[in-house]
């Protein structure tokens, strides 16, 4: 399999972050403070997809933080990581970071934080164990905070339309992309990620997890950041 050769990041890495970060923002603040939905029109909904797209971006970002491909500048690099992770439905980017890696140490076996213990290997039952390993009480304790709270300020079904929904909708799509697809069901025994990618399709890979389901260019070369994740597929293909 041809690789990517690895390239400086400089500052692409922090534009890029900044890009996911304000538009997730921006759409945000203008969905909760200034939008009136018609639940009756399709608008809405999409609008809430859109927002589910960016909830993503948030934690492909952290992600890439934790494999350093943010920032050369290790501060930086972290400091984004723990924004984007906490943004995330607070998840905290310290206490990720060794169970991520781990992942990439340990995959598909039993020492993998991601992977099904043998007996819930069905989706739901395998989101369920994957959720128990990752949420904490504090997550739960600061959601149902900063919930009550938007509702005071904002109308309460922007709040769970386009807050809590899309959050709830990333979290599993980050699973089904990321986690469940690559990795259900065996694999060869030449297979040393023992994850599999999906046909190349560029767009329907953007739109569906940030270059996240070529599941197995990532942990072959985890250098890569998303937005250059592409470029493996390309290379495998070739």
């Amino acid at each position: 399999m041809q690789r990517v050769k690895p390239a400086p990041l400089g500052s692409k890495g922090v534009l890029m972050a900044g890009l996911v970060l304000g538009a997730w923002a921006g759409l945000l603040v203008f969905l909760l403070a200034f939008y009136q939905p018609n639940w009756r029109t399709p608008w809405p909904y999409l609008l809430a997809l859109l927002q589910t797209h960016l909830y993503t971006g948030l934690f492909i970002t952290a992600h890439d933080a934790m494999h350093g491909v943010v920032s050369p500048n290790k501060r930086l690099n972290n400091a984004i990581g723990t924004l984007t992770a906490l943004l995330f439905a607070y998840n905290w980017f310290p206490r990720m970071l060794p169970k991520h890696h781990a992942h990439h140490r340990h995959v598909a076996t039993e020492d993998d934080p991601d992977f099904h213990d043998g007996k819930h290997v069905s989706f739901v039952a395998w989101f369920v164990r994957f959720a128990w390993n990752y949420v904490t009480v504090w997550q739960i304790v600061l959601m149902a905070a900063t919930y009550n709270l938007l509702k005071y300020w904002f109308p309460q079904a922007n709040v769970i339309g386009f807050w809590m929904v899309p959050a709830v909708l990333a979290t599993m799509q980050l699973f089904f992309f990321g986690t469940y697809l690559p990795h259900r069901g065996e694999h060869a025994v030449d297979n040393p990620h023992k994850s599999r990618t999906q046909f190349r399709h560029h767009v329907w890979a953007f739109a569906s997890c940030y270059f996240f389901g070529y599941h197995y260019e990532h942990h072959d070369q985890p250098y890569l950041p998303w937005w250059r994740l592409w470029r493996a597929k390309e290379a495998a293909s070739q």
